[in-house]
């Protein structure tokens, strides 16, 4: 999947690049047609320790997936917020094939 990532008020180190990267290609397990992904990695400026803030946009055909997380790392917010469109993924799958059969069923009783 094409990921384009950007930083915001900082410069995100190679590594951390790869790492999101790696985690942004699981992804195609849940759902082979996405189309592309945004990720932004942002720092805020809080007293807090959980200041790092990933969030991730992944378009599909006909809809957009969101989710935005905040952690003491990026690497555990970008677990958590690719664990979080994963199962949007997986939710979306299963309303699409759901919707698939019903529309299979509701033609073979109309033939009947």
């Amino acid at each position: 999947m094409k990921i384009q990532m950007q930083s915001v008020h900082f410069d995100a180190d190679h590594k951390l690049l790869t790492f999101i990267q790696k985690k942004a290609d699981k992804l195609d397990t849940f759902y082979g047609r996405i189309i592309s992904g945004d990720v932004t990695l942002r720092l805020v400026k809080d007293e807090a320790k959980a200041n790092k803030v990933f969030e991730i946009t992944v378009n599909i055909p006909g809809n957009r997936l969101f989710a935005r997380e905040k952690a003491t790392s990026f690497e555990a917010a970008a677990d958590l917020a690719v664990g979080a469109i994963g199962r949007q993924l997986k939710r979306f799958k299963e309303r699409k094939t759901q919707h698939q059969s019903d529309l299979n069923f509701s033609y073979r009783t109309e033939e009947v």
